[in-house]
């Protein structure tokens, strides 16, 4: 998600060859992240059920439809639109079957109350993954003919639902940090989620606003275009919030600043708002938000490489070479 996004914003300023290296790591990451994950599920299953019926990780599993329909939007952009259906196809039923059943099997299932302390910034893949799906059927309806009108509805759809699907987690969390007791070990980086979220509403917006007119288009396309703008200030908004809090984690009360494979939920939304900006701003003609995108998106190819560049260390040291010489932690304790 994080390297495909940034793929797509380096396409976007033209840096070509930038982009197509980020497009190869993200081909090959998501091969490997899919082999790695039917493996877990053949080797560890009662694992990955656990993971499936607890509310505090069964969210996660949306980020296989927001993964796959990243890497088909930039497919897409790249003129493989039949590669794109496929993985929008793919993405289309997972996002369907996953939508019913994880609300349920890990949340309305489960007997323990209350259900709403377990609330935390992974429920907001659930939007991710339906704008995704907006995304991904905007970026091929001007390909295809024959079914541009069913295109217009799905994109329109699933924005829609991931709209009232963030209004819904927001309220749902905001209680849970409001209810029940919070330290900073729990402010985790998918908490930066609730911001990617929000760019990726404004990117699917921006994107349907520009589909060729169709019933349901025309008569959503000025409420999406105004809501569009709304959200992506919003978004702009929860910035410094989530900047704050990652200040009074780390520095005010001292939390190790380590490697952690959720440090990537930090990447993806903030190439996500570079991406939303540049496009909102050159599809509605807002040369300030596409300056701030563009400003953006420096900001997150930087911290990219350097959480990339960590996670090679942190593999190093805990399954290519765990019996080595003895290495000092990788973490880092931030004092104020």
């Amino acid at each position: 998600m994080a390297t495909g996004i940034l793929s797509v914003g380096m396409h976007l300023e033209r840096f070509d060859i930038l982009s197509a290296v980020l497009l190869g790591v993200c081909c090959s990451a998501f091969v490997v992240l899919l082999a790695l994950t039917g493996w877990r599920l053949v080797a560890y299953r009662s694992a990955v059920v656990e993971d499936f019926t607890d509310p505090r990780r069964g969210f996660g599993f949306f980020t296989f439809v927001a993964g796959t329909n990243v890497l088909g939007v930039r497919l897409g952009i790249a003129g493989f639109y039949e590669a794109t259906a496929v993985l929008l196809v793919l993405a289309g039923v997972a996002w369907l079957a996953l939508g019913y059943v994880v609300p349920w099997t890990a949340v309305l299932g489960r007997q323990e109350r209350p259900v709403l302390a377990t609330a935390n910034g992974t429920w907001f893949i659930w939007v991710v993954a339906s704008q995704s799906v907006a995304v991904a059927a905007a970026t091929i309806e001007p390909v295809f003919d024959p079914v541009r009108r069913e295109l217009a509805v799905l994109a329109i759809m699933s924005w829609s639902v991931g709209v009232f699907l963030y209004g819904a987690t927001g309220i749902l969390v905001a209680l849970r940090l409001m209810l029940y007791e919070f330290g900073p070990e729990e402010l985790t980086p998918p908490y930066w989620v609730s911001m990617g979220a929000l760019a990726i509403t404004v990117l699917a917006g921006a994107r349907i606003v520009e589909m060729a007119d169709a019933p349901m288009v025309a008569v959503t396309r000025d409420l999406i275009a105004g809501l569009a703008v709304v959200f992506w200030a919003f978004a702009t908004w929860l910035i410094p919030v989530l900047v704050a809090a990652g200040w009074w984690r780390h520095v005010r009360r001292r939390v190790p600043l380590r490697y952690e494979a959720t440090l990537w939920s930090i990447i993806f939304p903030l190439g996500m708002y570079a991406v939303a900006g540049i496009y909102l701003g050159r599809a509605d003609h807002l040369p300030v938000v596409e300056a701030v995108g563009r400003a953006e998106l420096w900001v997150a190819f930087p911290a990219c490489v350097l959480v990339f560049a960590i996670m090679l260390v942190h593999l190093f040291r805990t399954v290519i070479a765990p019996t080595g010489p003895h290495l000092p932690p990788l973490e880092t304790t931030v004092k104020g």
